[in-house]
């Protein structure tokens, strides 16, 4: 086929698959490789220039475009078309994206690609996923390990496929008897896990405790204000409490979501808490958050940690939260 888009964030995995496709068409006769970096001062007439040449020795040739933002716009869609328009069978066009919004795959360009060639969407692997995942990279680096010892690896590199592929080849120098115990994974993997607010918020949402109260002391081991972490926090529970308030009128949930200033992508998110939290539960959790809110400007005594773990199980729905017994401690 004469054309290939690789579009994802998941970086491994993205290479791997162009890696694949440069290696099938090596195998094919193409030998030689132009690549380009696609930005606002890119020409995209080089694109036609490099089809339309010659190679000094005929050999065919792979023509690979990193588009950096994956979108070509009006100029870059038209030459993509035109390209495919007269592709010569002695080209190979590899074209590699970030992940492509929806709207982008609706491009013509896109389309275009779609019946010229492939176009290869890469996903990210969920956290469900993972273990499995690691158990087949393990399996072809030659490696085993049982389930707890996976299930650690897993927690060490949370998602991130290419710090577990470096680990994994670490630990193909270090394992005895290609055999990996939680021991060895204990002291040779170093914790890879990417921190941040939002990834925090997320994980509230999705109803995973373990992983929210994992990221809040990931936090707070790297130093991150207990404001910063409230803020957003408060502002997703006030998010939510439009939303029901919105839905308990008889709107729709899309449409109260949308309204809230909630993307498409996170609304599955908010459906999630919203199935386990009821509109009293969430005023109660603000008004916890008005508390720690409180308690880390000085105006009263308790430990603001203590406080955003139990906010932060109360919003994952691991608590349950009760209206006689919570403590608030709202005064000053």
């Amino acid at each position: 086929m004469p054309v290939y888009l690789v579009s994802g964030d998941e970086t491994l995995i993205v290479q791997e698959t162009c890696d694949a496709i440069r290696q099938a068409a090596r195998k094919a006769g193409f030998t030689e490789r132009e690549r380009y970096h696609v930005d606002k001062q890119f020409e995209w007439q080089q694109l036609l220039a490099s089809a339309n040449s010659l190679s000094l020795f005929n050999d065919k040739k792979i023509i690979e475009l990193r588009i950096e933002n994956g979108k070509p716009g009006a100029e870059g869609s038209k030459t993509i078309c035109e390209y495919l328009a007269h592709a010569s069978d002695d080209n190979l066009l590899l074209i590699v994206t970030p992940k492509l919004d929806s709207g982008t795959q609706r491009s013509k360009w896109v389309k275009q690609i779609e019946k010229a060639g492939y176009w290869i969407p890469v996903w990210p692997i969920s956290a469900a996923q993972l273990p499995r995942w690691l158990q087949q990279r393990l399996q072809q680096a030659g490696l085993k390990a049982d389930s707890q010892a996976i299930e650690l690896l897993a927690t060490r590199i949370e998602g991130n496929l290419l710090a577990a592929h470096q680990e994994i080849e670490k630990l193909r120098l270090l394992a005895k008897d290609e055999w990996l115990s939680p021991e060895l994974i204990a002291n040779t993997v170093a914790d890879s896990a990417r921190y941040d607010v939002f990834g925090l918020v997320d994980k509230a949402l999705m109803g995973d405790a373990r992983g929210a109260v994992r990221n809040l002391n990931g936090l707070k081991s790297e130093g991150t204000e207990p404001i910063t972490i409230l803020w957003a926090l408060a502002r997703e529970i006030r998010v939510l409490l439009t939303i029901a308030s919105a839905v308990a009128q008889g709107q729709n949930f899309s449409w109260a979501a949308k309204n809230a200033g909630v993307w498409d992508k996170r609304q599955p998110l908010a459906q999630q808490a919203l199935n386990r939290l009821h509109h009293k539960q969430l005023t109660l959790l603000l008004r916890q958050a008005n508390g720690i809110d409180k308690a880390i400007k000085g105006l009263r005594n308790a430990d603001t940690w203590n406080e955003l773990t139990e906010l932060l199980l109360n919003l994952s729905g691991t608590q349950a939260i009760n209206m006689s017994n919570q403590r608030l401690s709202l005064q000053s």
